[in-house]
C-alpha cells in the first residue's frame, strides 16, 4: 500500500499540472528544453503554446527572438531540473526580465519541490506519475 504522504505528494502535481494547462489555455507560452518535454506536457493535457529551447541547435537568442515575436508579457519556464536546466534557468531569467517579460518560475519550482529528487527532467514527469499511479491501484 502506497503511503499518504506519496499520494499526497501525486495529488498535489496532478494540481499544479491542472494549473499549468489553465495558465497555458489562457495564452501564456511554455519554454522546455527539447521535444520529448512537449511531448511530455502534451501528454498531461497541456495544449497551449510550448517552445522547446533546445531543438535543432537553438541558441538562448533565438528563443528569447521567438518570445518576443509573441508579444506576451509573460512567459512560464519549465526547464529540466538537473544542473544545466537551472543555469539555463537563471540565463533565461535574467534577459526576459532585461525585455521587460515576466519568466514564470511558480511551476518550476512547485514541481522541483514535488519531485525533484525522483525526476530530473520534465519528460520523465508522464512515466513518473503512470508509475506513481500504479502503486495507488489508480485511485488517484
Amino acid at each position: 500500500m502506497l503511503s499518504t504522504s506519496l499520494k499526497k505528494r501525486v495529488e498535489k502535481v496532478l494540481r499544479l499540472l491542472d494549473r499549468l494547462a489553465k495558465e497555458s489555455a489562457k495564452g501564456t507560452p511554455i519554454i522546455v528544453e527539447g521535444r520529448k518535454d512537449v511531448n511530455t506536457l502534451r501528454d498531461l493535457a497541456i495544449k497551449g503554446d510550448i517552445i522547446s529551447a533546445k531543438t535543432s541547435g537553438r541558441s538562448l537568442l533565438d528563443v528569447l527572438v521567438e518570445v518576443e515575436k509573441r508579444s506576451k508579457h509573460e512567459v512560464i519556464l519549465l526547464m529540466d531540473f538537473d544542473r544545466r536546466g537551472k543555469e539555463w534557468t537563471k540565463h533565461l531569467v535574467q534577459h526576459f526580465e532585461k525585455m521587460r517579460i515576466k519568466p514564470n518560475l511558480f511551476f518550476w519550482k512547485g514541481l522541483l519541490s514535488l519531485v525533484g529528487r525522483d525526476v530530473r527532467d520534465i519528460e520523465g514527469l508522464a512515466t513518473y506519475l503512470e508509475n506513481l499511479k500504479k502503486k495507488c491501484g489508480n485511485r488517484i
